[in-house]
């Protein structure tokens, strides 16, 4: 078979030769993006939202030194999460589990878990940002009509929280997206493990590389401006009309 002679010819070819192997790890790449992405999110708003607790004075010592232990765990987790390179999180997960507890865990579930556990550990803290934020008068208020923290913090704070975390939400995904290259050091078949495996073949890498690098960026692209879409939608229209009863109307005219 006559070998391309110039590089495009070699895009070309590796794009009609391999064009389902391209697929296939951008298949596992979104499947790594979408599952550690929804699991990273739900670990981070519980670690913020446990380590915005305020503790009651009046609690017993046992309940204040159960939080204090509760709190101070998580706050480890997060700065070894946030304090390390997601590549060596990843070796540590997948190597340390089988040589210190014998767990022979698949490659594509270790990443899943370093990928939610690295994006729970940045997530949290901006969950603690945004309750922060939220008026303390809500929660003083919350409590005077005799409703429990637990029930503020369902019904009243955690949805302004999440509706100004959705951005982020957003953009985390599409860092995920790119994150998910690094889990190629366990072998987990992702699309640069998959690009990987088609350069060493013709030994053609920046031909190669170059193929994968239009499809990350078509798709983060694609991604942003679809986000870019729903916030507008969940915004809202910027165009209203303001309705007035009959009273209100006639109060109207004759200031």
């Amino acid at each position: 078979m006559n070998m391309p002679a110039t590089f495009f010819g070699w895009v070309a070819f590796l794009v009609e030769k391999y064009f389902l192997d391209f697929m296939r790890g951008l298949g596992v790449t979104l499947e790594l993006a979408i599952i550690g992405t929804i699991l990273g999110c739900l670990i981070g708003f519980v670690v913020g939202v446990v380590r915005s607790v305020v503790v009651d004075q009046g609690a017993s010592p046992v309940s204040r030194g159960l939080m204090w232990v509760v709190k101070a765990t998580l706050a480890v987790y997060v700065e070894i999460f946030r304090g390390t390179p997601m590549m060596v999180q990843a070796t540590v997960v997948y190597y340390g589990t089988m040589s210190l507890w014998g767990f022979d865990i698949p490659s594509f579930y270790a990443g899943v878990l370093v990928l939610a556990l690295n994006i729970g550990a940045y997530m949290s803290e901006s969950v603690r940002g945004a309750i922060s934020g939220i008026d303390p008068g809500q929660i003083e208020g919350g409590q005077a009509v005799g409703m429990s923290y637990a029930q503020i913090m369902y019904h009243v704070i955690m949805p302004q929280v999440f509706k100004n975390l959705i951005p982020q939400i957003g953009n985390t995904f599409i860092s995920a997206i790119k994150d998910t290259s690094v889990l190629n050091v366990i072998a987990v078949t992702e699309l640069y493990f998959a690009a990987k495996s088609v350069a060493g073949t013709y030994y053609k890498f920046f031909e190669t590389y170059l193929i994968i690098c239009v499809i990350y960026f078509v798709l983060t692209f694609t991604m942003s401006r679809l986000l870019q879409i729903l916030g507008r939608v969940l915004e809202g229209s910027r165009n209203y009309e303001l309705i007035l009863d009959n009273e209100d109307e006639a109060e109207v005219t004759e200031s």
